[in-house]
């Protein structure tokens, strides 16, 4: 990017609305949503996806209503004229049910009905399988905490943050990684933003079935070393973390990420125990504080 340095307000790259889109607008590019929508159906939520999909239903079935009118009196038992006998002969004939109290009459009448015949398997078969790819895609349901904190660890300063898998069951071999995005000025005056990978006190656990804790020690090393919430606010800077891992009850690989600003990056708090013991001698865990921080 050759573009000279610029304040501007503080955005976020990642969405943490568990939308799949990034929060940056695309403008000038050759990609639309609507020359792809295979893809399209595929990543709008469910109620838009029912909402084009009954929409699509009744335009296709007004459109043949419309056509059987054109041909006059076409539909046996049908009263003349009439758009709601049509629009339900339609109906009946795109989803093959034939009751039988009205049926085509004219060649015009059976040319069409083969037609809207074919249009209802093809738009059934296309239905059925966006319904299925949807259903079949595997999501993760992992919580991760709304703010992280920087606090001291063993006497050095560390960046943690919290997740949780949400579900009852097991990600195996789940993997985690967290990166610094952040604005830099370069020798010769240009703009950019960089990604920094940060190291990981531990970056995989063979089964993530609680919470774990996620931390990167701020070292020599570290790219947060020596930066202050005044330095991380004046770089725009944005802590990104993906998790992927096997959910073992699909056997399919699930992702999530989530990200934190400058003003959710809180210094020298610590998160609040989550576990306690029964007095059955059982681990009780409070998700009711996962978000909770407190002063070190």
């Amino acid at each position: 990017m050759n573009k000279k340095h610029r304040t501007v307000p503080q955005t976020r790259l990642v969405n943490r609305n568990k939308q799949r889109r990034f929060d940056v607008e695309r403008r000038g590019g050759s990609h639309s949503y609507w020359r792809d929508p295979y893809h399209l159906l595929l990543i709008i939520d469910w109620p838009c996806f029912l909402a084009v999909i009954s929409l699509g239903y009744i335009f296709i079935n007004v459109l043949f209503a419309v056509l059987y009118l054109l041909g006059g009196d076409s539909i046996e038992n049908a009263r003349p004229g009439s758009f709601q006998d049509a629009f339900f002969f339609s109906v009946q004939t795109m989803s093959s049910i034939g009751y039988g109290a009205m049926y085509p009459s004219t060649d015009y009448a059976n040319v069409l009905v083969a037609i809207e015949a074919l249009a209802g398997l093809t738009g059934l078969s296309m239905a059925t399988g966006l319904m299925f790819a949807r259903f079949s895609n595997p999501t993760a349901r992992v919580l991760f905490s709304r703010v992280a904190v920087i606090t001291p660890y063993n006497g050095i300063p560390t960046l943690m943050l919290r997740t949780a898998n949400e579900r009852s069951n097991q990600i195996l071999e789940a993997q985690v990684r967290v990166s610094l995005l952040c604005d830099e000025v370069t020798k010769e005056g240009n703009f950019m933003r960089r990604f920094y990978d940060l190291k990981l006190v531990r970056s995989e656990t063979p089964i993530f079935a609680l919470t774990w804790t996620i931390m990167h020690t701020i070292d020599q090393s570290s790219p947060l070393y020596g930066v202050t919430p005044e330095l991380l606010s004046k770089m725009r800077s944005e802590i990104i973390v993906t998790l992927t891992g096997l959910d073992e009850t699909v056997s399919q690989t699930i992702h999530a990420r989530y990200s934190y600003i400058e003003g959710e990056i809180l210094w020298n708090m610590r998160f609040s125990d989550l576990f306690s013991q029964k007095r059955d001698g059982r681990m009780l865990i409070d998700y009711n504080r996962f978000h909770e921080v407190k002063p070190i």
